[in-house]
């Protein structure tokens, strides 16, 4: 089971990226647990995440949510993935992200 935290701006166009990706994990029989808060909730939500995205427009935020994260990965989705809401790509990054941490 791989824990992924998808972090915008105010949950709302990462919401629809977190469908996508539900979709493509189901499809793929991979155990996933996705789910998407804005960015004054990822305190809250951070602990729970083996992976924690950010949706391009709070890239500035990076490093405050890294420190929140403490030591699990952290990472920015690209604009394109992000744009085109491409739910099979951006789960490959997340699971590449996992994948490359000690667990």
């Amino acid at each position: 089971m791989i824990n992924i935290l998808l972090v915008c701006s105010a949950g709302m166009s990462t919401s629809m990226l977190m469908r996508k990706m539900q979709n493509e994990a189901s499809a793929r029989g991979v155990e996933a647990h996705i789910w998407a808060v804005g960015g004054v909730n990822a305190r809250e939500a951070v602990d729970a995440a083996d992976v924690v995205l950010l949706g391009p427009q709070i890239r500035f935020q990076k490093s405050s949510i890294e420190d929140m994260a403490k030591g699990k990965p952290v990472a920015v989705i690209d604009m394109e993935s992000y744009g085109c809401m491409n739910g099979a790509k951006v789960l490959d990054f997340a699971i590449e992200l996992y994948n490359n941490v000690a667990h």
